[in-house]
């Protein structure tokens, strides 16, 4: 009977000497860091040691400082915030000490030079992890991330019968390096009192019985990854409203191995496929994210990537119809769109207009210009830098909206940077503005930047404006691919959301 009972007090005995020690371990200290200007917490600023232990802020903008061997000692940290800067010492470095207590509180304010707002990161794990460590509430209904998302890639979202409807590319697991490579989905409210996009998006993911984001494309060839763009409402020959889009079916970035357009099963909740296009056809089909637009009594549907140079009458039957398309040109329609010049009205002016012939692109217009076919303030893509006179801007990926307050068509890019001195290849982001959605976009304004890290496929969510336009909100795709740099833990192959205050002085184009 005594080894049993002296078991159970040396079982007893270690759990009372963990417990104790548990209740000795020092309260983590919070440090908060926040945007100077409107006193918003700031997500994704990195704080570092001399001895390279690197901290970054959660959603809420906070850190919770954990390590008992730094109570009470001073410790320096490097900070780094994209598009955020830290002020300089006598030395030139950018930091901050401070002192570490335990249970402690220590705020930090960041001046902004971004003319955008950072909000938070809308997807992936740990999202308000330090905010939770350190006992506060939070907006999220799982403040870890929902549905067992780590990472998603670009964005699609449309209303759609009562709720807003989003779709993302290919999505990361902590389960196993490999994901779901068919297209993910999510519902929430329409913009109201159960969402307010300045706080937080709840999203309702489509999951499969493991609970983890489940394909939503069904497609029977099981090989390559299915992406979609286009995706938009239409309405059928009854009337019915019906959720559209584009599918493509690849081995990578580069290897087509099917397309076509796919219409949304309201039953099953799944796109189906509807009709396939030869791989052959380039521009025949709804693209990116596509726009309603008027024009001589008809409604158009109107795409392109970005600009929307491509459209189609907004009816189901003729947007599953390639022939139905149109393109903003001004190329002989018959002519090879890798050789054919500009053409040109009697009077000397670029004769642009809707026809059935290949659309010009930003490739093609920097074609005509190192051509010296046309000049740079004919070009349409081409914007002019408005801070560099003489300097264009090269548009890679973004949207094109209407815009109330402006009373303008505005755009939102990412460049595809030319100068090896900007920050980031792909990670500075532009604003436009044009009297047509296809312009044209005469100059820009950078409202965004990254410092060697990518920031791709940003997309304006025009349901969220506010203030009659004045305020708009938009997310991209926040990763180290296309650079060397190294991947932000937590951040990265992750959404983040931006505000933007279109009253800004900086925003006024010539």
């Amino acid at each position: 009977m005594l080894r049993p009972l002296l078991a159970f007090l040396l079982l007893l005995a270690s759990a009372q000497a963990q417990h104790a020690s548990a209740q000795s371990r020092p309260a983590p200290m919070e440090i908060r860091v926040v945007d100077d200007s409107t006193g918003r917490g700031l997500p994704l600023v990195e704080l570092e040691t001399v001895h390279n232990v690197r901290h970054i802020t959660d959603n809420a903008g906070r850190i919770a400082y954990d390590e008992p061997g730094h109570i009470s000692e001073e410790i320096f940290f490097d900070i780094h915030c994209h598009g955020y800067e830290a002020p300089k010492d006598g030395f030139g470095i950018r930091g901050v000490r401070i002192r570490i207590e335990a249970g402690g509180k220590k705020e930090i304010r960041l001046p902004r030079q971004n003319i955008a707002e950072r909000l938070y990161r809308l997807t992936g794990r740990d999202l308000y992890r330090d905010s939770v460590l350190l006992g506060h509430e939070t907006p999220l209904k799982a403040p870890g991330g929902p549905a067992q998302v780590a990472g998603q890639d670009s964005v699609l979202a449309v209303p759609y019968r009562g709720k807003l409807h989003w779709f993302w590319g290919d999505t990361n697991r902590l389960a196993y390096p490999l994901g779901r490579f068919r297209t993910t989905g999510a519902t929430t409210p329409l913009p109201g009192p159960d969402l307010e996009p300045e706080v937080a998006i709840n999203y309702d993911y489509f999951v499969g019985a493991d609970g983890f984001a489940r394909d939503m494309v069904e497609v029977s060839n099981p090989e390559g990854v299915i992406w979609i763009d286009g995706v938009t409402t239409v309405p059928d020959s009854n009337g019915r409203e019906r959720l559209v889009a584009r599918f493509s079916r690849r081995k990578g970035l580069a290897d087509a191995l099917q397309q076509g357009m796919v219409v949304y099963n309201d039953d099953r909740d799944l796109f189906e496929v509807r009709t396939e296009i030869p791989l052959t056809e380039e521009w025949r089909f709804l693209r990116d994210h596509p726009i309603t637009v008027e024009d001589g009594g008809e409604t158009y549907l109107a795409s392109g990537n970005p600009f929307p140079v491509t459209r189609v009458r907004k009816t189901l039957e003729e947007a599953l119809k390639p022939a139905a398309f149109r393109s903003w040109s001004c190329m002989d329609p018959a002519a090879d769109p890798k050789s054919a010049p500009p053409r040109r009205r009697a009077d000397g002016t670029l004769d642009w207009q809707w026809q059935d012939g290949p659309p010009v692109t930003v490739a093609i217009e920097q074609r005509w210009l190192k051509e010296k076919s046309i000049r740079a303030e004919e070009a349409y893509f081409l914007p002019e830098h408005a801070g560099q006179p003489g300097t264009q801007v090269f548009p890679h990926t973004g949207t094109v909206q209407w815009n109330a307050y402006r009373k303008k068509w505005i755009l939102i890019v990412v460049e595809l940077a030319k100068d090896k001195k900007s920050p980031s290849m792909l990670g500075e982001v532009y604003y436009s503005e044009a009297d047509e959605p296809h312009g044209p976009f005469r100059k820009a304004v950078k409202i965004l930047s990254h410092d060697k890290q990518t920031f791709y496929n940003p997309c304006h969510h025009v349901f969220f404006d506010q203030d009659g336009g004045k305020t708009i909100y938009f997310e991209g795709t926040y990763c180290n691919t296309f650079t060397t740099a190294p991947a932000t833990q937590r951040y990265n192959y992750n959404q983040m959301l931006y505000r933007l205050d279109l009253a800004d002085e900086r925003l006024r184009l010539p």
